[in-house]
């Protein structure tokens, strides 16, 4: 298939290799000099402007950051969705909310084009493997046109309805858990230092005991390397947790932990830490209680 990618950073970058690997024609796309080198160096081309990149594309896999930035791509200035051929899916891999989806949606619609919501989980090194996991909802034509496209990019792909927007409401429970975890996983490690336990050890512990938790195991890491460098950023989690509340206001229910997980990462991105690594939730638990975390 002729494939377009569209935002080329951790994830993107990953879908846009993998679907090379797969022996589709692949054509990047990204603001960023850096990152459309990146995927050069991979072999593949790679583009400034969207819109000449989705001429003649089958599919476009949109990997930017929230609603606001895929309404853009689609309608703004260098808009893809006129570019795109008649036909052809676009794949909306951003987390946003399942109202913003659907909008999105009935908008490429009425131009005689499909909308995919396709949020991802599984992060840059799946992406880069082809195994991450689609949560997707829409027209079955469009899972039956770009199937070997999204086989290419994960190793899961849940069909979740006919219509978009029950793949954005499943990315944010996906969300609720990720940053609940990551927050609590935080609390854990920084807890344990304050009782006086080795970190190592402790991870060594929890990770063989019913405690663990993926983000726990994937995250803690991060912590006793001290290692802040973003794979995932604080940033992400202000702005998916918001949504998670957002959300919950709209259905008129409660979700406490989520609120408190949330109030964790405004913590950290107000000391400083938005563009940093999410595990950096433990440094601000440290600076609250005097400690001294590994590699600190």
């Amino acid at each position: 298939m002729r494939v377009t990618v569209v935002g080329l950073g951790s994830i993107g970058l990953g879908m846009a290799v993998s679907l090379r690997a797969a022996g589709h024609e692949v054509v990047g796309v990204d603001l960023s000099g850096e990152r459309r080198e990146a995927f050069r160096r991979q072999g593949g081309t790679a583009l400034t402007s969207a819109a000449e990149a989705a001429v003649g594309a089958e599919c476009l896999f949109c990997v930017v950051v929230d609603a606001k930035q895929t309404e853009e791509l689609l309608f703004g200035t260098d808009g893809v969705a006129a570019a795109l051929p008649e036909g052809a899916v676009f794949v909306s891999c951003a987390t946003m909310s399942p109202a913003d989806s659907r909008r999105l949606s009935d908008g490429l619609a009425a131009m005689g084009r499909v909308y995919l919501d396709a949020p991802t989980s599984g992060g840059a090194a799946k992406a880069m493997t082809g195994e991450i996991t689609l949560m997707a909802s829409g027209p079955p034509r469009a899972f039956d046109k770009v199937a070997p496209a999204l086989d290419a990019v994960a190793s899961v792909v849940r069909r979740l309805g006919d219509e978009a927007g029950a793949g954005s409401s499943m990315k944010l429970v996906n969300q609720l858990l990720a940053g609940v975890h990551i927050a609590t996983a935080c609390e854990a490690i920084a807890f344990a230092v304050r009782m006086g336990l080795d970190p190592h050890q402790v991870y060594e512990v929890i990770t063989g005991a019913a405690g663990n938790s993926w983000m726990f195991e994937n995250r803690v890491p991060h912590i006793l390397d001290g290692d802040y460098s973003p794979k995932s950023a604080v940033g992400i989690f202000t702005k998916d947790l918001g949504l998670v509340l957002d959300a919950a206001r709209e259905n008129d229910f409660p979700v406490p932990m989520a609120g408190m997980g949330l109030q964790m990462f405004e913590m950290a991105a107000a000391a400083g830490m938005r563009a940093d690594d999410d595990a950096s939730v433990a440094r601000v638990y440290a600076q609250l209680a005097g400690l001294s975390l590994p590699a600190q």
